[in-house]
């Protein structure tokens, strides 16, 4: 039986060639729409409950909006809690994980008013072609930054994984054969673009589970090498006794008089790469634009229902990403890498535990980026079939292909300049997960709920915008500001 969790989240893609309007970006075929006219006005002023009655029950529907929430962003937390303090951190990440609680309850409401059971047809209900505009650029933004991140992951751990199985010495001079950037690119070329080229991906639905229990047995993998780490830990010297090619390859240890020092864990910290934080928090909450096609599926669907599915799903998910995170902090303190699995090689390089570990992460990822590309591509066809009417009308194998190969060599290309998976999450959590999570849905809500302006969800709504905006023109500024000043992560 196909995969739920793959046909919720990437979407159910019938045919290339066949990409109608009937088929709604996230994968739900609404032949029979559930307002009877797609006037605005109607559809603020006329209550209408879904009529189509899933099947999925509870359980299931947690475990499929578990696997939108979980991804790449855990491997970034244990930095980003080492750039804020495991207090300041701990409560950031609660109110993110709130608010993005909070703007699903706006959705589903708006779910509820217009009958609409995707992001973009919510967006056009609320603002016209610029609404859907919107929601469909910052899903195709968020999808590209995900799809980034995790062949930026395969980059930094193919290599050590390899030489691992070669017995090579991990700081030594890299042969081609174990480059990241020519093994990215021949991932790409064999395995990632033949099958995100297929018009049908059901069989990589079963991915979807593997990566959740990949996540998990990261989680436990971290927790367990957490007391197996001295501190701080011992650097091995390269030929000759130099320290050749650490420093650049990961952050670790400064000489100190007081080693207690290099032990210590930060409660507060507000720093540059502070900025990097929320972003991080905000990309790793993004399941938004799954949430109403997992309402679609579930049984006996109701607001309350799939609310209780929404705080399970996201309390399990802060929990994870907290243990991962105070876990990994506590492993590395001031040293920790900002892809925490590349830390791992300063240590214990040989250890079967992390091979395993490094291998579940990395097969599930190959296989997920193809799933991911499907949306994105939905979306950019859905672009520029706004923009360029014709190209709507004359949907063809060619501009499928087309379409894909620009995606994928647009992915390949930023995974292999960025220096730094956190510029991905930084600037990617900064602008599209930021819209996702709070802006798109606090904006969209005002101008589809039914209260008063002065009502209390209108005014949280209200807020939410503001702290939105106020946050992506904040966080974006001070990491550009970084970036241009070479203040960066390394």
């Amino acid at each position: 039986m196909e995969s739920k969790c793959h046909r919720l989240v990437a979407g159910r893609v019938e045919d290339a060639n066949d990409q109608s309007h009937d088929l709604i970006y996230h994968g739900i075929v609404d032949d029979t729409p559930l307002l009877p006219s797609t006037s605005v006005q109607e559809a603020v002023t006329e209550r209408v409950e879904p009529v189509a009655y899933g099947k999925t029950s509870f359980g299931l529907s947690v475990f499929n909006l578990m696997n939108a929430i979980l991804g790449s962003g855990i491997l970034g937390l244990p930095f980003a809690m080492a750039q804020s303090g495991i207090i300041l951190f701990s409560l950031m990440l609660l109110v993110v994980a709130m608010m993005a609680n909070y703007t699903i309850h706006l959705l589903l409401k708006m779910c509820d008013i217009t009958g609409h059971r995707s992001y973009e047809d919510i967006g056009n209900s609320a603002m016209g072609v610029p609404g859907k505009l919107m929601a469909a650029c910052a899903i195709l933004l968020q999808n590209i930054g995900a799809m980034s991140s995790y062949l930026f992951i395969v980059k930094n751990e193919m290599p050590a994984v390899l030489k691992t199985f070669l017995h090579e010495d991990q700081s030594a001079n890299s042969e081609w054969y174990v480059n990241g950037d020519y093994l990215v690119l021949l991932l790409v070329f064999f395995i990632i673009l033949p099958l995100a080229c297929l018009p049908k991906i059901g069989f990589l639905g079963y991915t979807s589970a593997f990566s959740i229990l990949c996540m998990v047995f990261f989680t436990v993998g971290i927790v367990y090498k957490k007391f197996g780490f001295p501190c701080p830990i011992p650097i091995t010297p390269g030929p000759n006794g130099s320290l050749e090619n650490t420093l650049e390859d990961y952050m670790y240890y400064s000489p100190k008089d007081n080693q207690s020092d290099q032990c210590k864990a930060e409660l507060f910290s507000i720093t540059l790469q502070t900025a990097y934080t929320i972003p991080t928090m905000a990309f790793s909450f993004v399941c938004h634009t799954a949430v109403l096609p997992i309402y679609a599926e579930l049984s006996r669907p109701t607001k309350r229902r799939m609310q209780n599915v929404t705080i399970t799903s996201i309390g399990v998910c802060y929990t994870l990403y907290m243990i991962a995170s105070l876990f990994g902090y506590l492993t590395f303190y001031e040293g920790i890498n900002s892809e925490i699995l590349h830390g791992y090689s300063l240590y214990q390089e040989d250890d079967l535990l992390l091979l395993i570990i490094r291998i579940a992460v990395l097969t599930a990822i190959v296989f997920t980026v193809p799933i991911i590309h499907y949306p994105a591509r939905l979306a950019f066809m859905m672009i520029a079939g706004t923009v360029f009417p014709l190209l709507a009308s004359r949907t063809s194998w060619k501009l499928y292909f087309l379409t894909t190969f620009i995606l994928i060599s647009v992915v390949t290309t930023f995974a292999i300049c960025i220096p730094n998976i956190m510029e991905i999450f930084g600037v990617i959590g900064a602008t599209a997960s930021t819209s996702l999570v709070l802006f798109l849905p606090s904006l969209f809500y005002l101008k589809l709920g039914r209260e008063e302006l002065s009502s209390p969800s209108k005014i949280m709504a209200i807020i939410l915008l503001v702290v939105s905006v106020a946050l992506l023109i904040l966080s974006l500024t001070t990491i550009i500001y970084g970036i241009v000043t070479k203040d960066t992560l390394t």
